[in-house]
């Protein structure tokens, strides 16, 4: 007797279910990696949005500082919210350690977005992706703010070298919370920037060259994911360009021809001020 064996037939149509079957998984295998790397993300703006209640638990209510400048010896500290840089001048050496946020300790890949692919616009920092609401809460060095301190940074012929040091806000001036944002997905034309602003000129942020840089990145299936000052994570579809014309120009040149979109929570400076 001779063995039974498929036909021609019965393979093709064997191969063209599996076919069927692997063109209609691939987009919901997919989708489920995409809602994966959300949550993820989401889940890591949470911890952020922790370190910074425990931080200001620590430190008189205030929110950590975003970043400014100090020069020790040979030793030149760039001294960031997220990670700290610290070079030292006779050998060139480049040290990177947790930024400011995490009081000397932390799990340094939460601050790497899982849907952001490239490397930070900071020489050195070793995870990127999210941003920091520098106009309003964290605030930095080389500003212009009437609640200020003075930093050394170095000497010029033995002359100190100072420079304006804008204090971060502290935890009870957010009047509304849960409408403020923290933390998120920090992304423009050039890369993911980690100081987050508001589209629009205030006292306390006058340098409107920067607008640009501080927007959010919507890589999450065409929205962004922000945390909030009361600690609730949560995702956005719509953006905004308007801010000033030089800056709204370099945000909507990369919009019409890139794929993932950059802009601002909110057409005005509601999204990220202190009322």
């Amino acid at each position: 007797m001779r063995k039974r064996a498929f036909t021609l037939i019965e393979l093709v149509v064997v191969i063209s279910v599996v076919s069927l079957l692997m063109a209609i998984l691939m987009p919901v295998l997919a989708g489920a990696r995409r809602h994966g790397r959300t949550v993820m993300c989401l889940s890591n703006l949470r911890q952020l949005a922790i370190a910074a209640q425990l931080y200001a638990n620590n430190n008189d209510d205030y929110y950590p500082i975003a970043q400014y400048r100090q020069k020790t010896g040979s030793a030149k500290f760039k001294y960031c919210w997220d990670f700290t840089t610290v070079e030292d001048q006779t050998t060139d050496e480049l040290k990177v350690v947790p930024g400011l946020l995490w009081q000397g300790q932390t799990i340094e890949k939460i601050q790497q977005c899982p849907s952001f692919k490239g490397k930070s616009n900071t020489p050195g920092d070793p995870y990127t992706g999210y941003n920091y609401n520098t106009s309003y809460i964290g605030h930095g060095g080389e500003e212009s703010f009437s609640e200020s301190y003075f930093g050394e940074i170095g000497t010029i012929g033995g002359t100190p070298e100072w420079y304006k040091i804008v204090m971060p806000v502290k935890i009870y001036r957010v009047r509304h919370p849960a409408r403020c944002a923290l933390f998120g997905d920090g992304g423009y034309y050039d890369g993911a920037h980690k100081f987050m602003r508001a589209p629009w000129q205030w006292d306390g942020d006058t340098d409107n060259s920067l607008k640009a840089a501080g927007t959010q990145g919507y890589r999450h299936d065409g929205k962004t994911n922000v945390v909030w000052c009361d600690g609730h994570a949560s995702s956005q579809k719509k953006y905004y360009t308007e801010t000033v014309s030089a800056e709204k120009e370099k945000i909507e040149q990369h919009n019409n021809t890139k794929k993932t979109k950059t802009g601002f929570l909110s057409p005005d400076n509601s999204s990220y001020d202190l009322e």
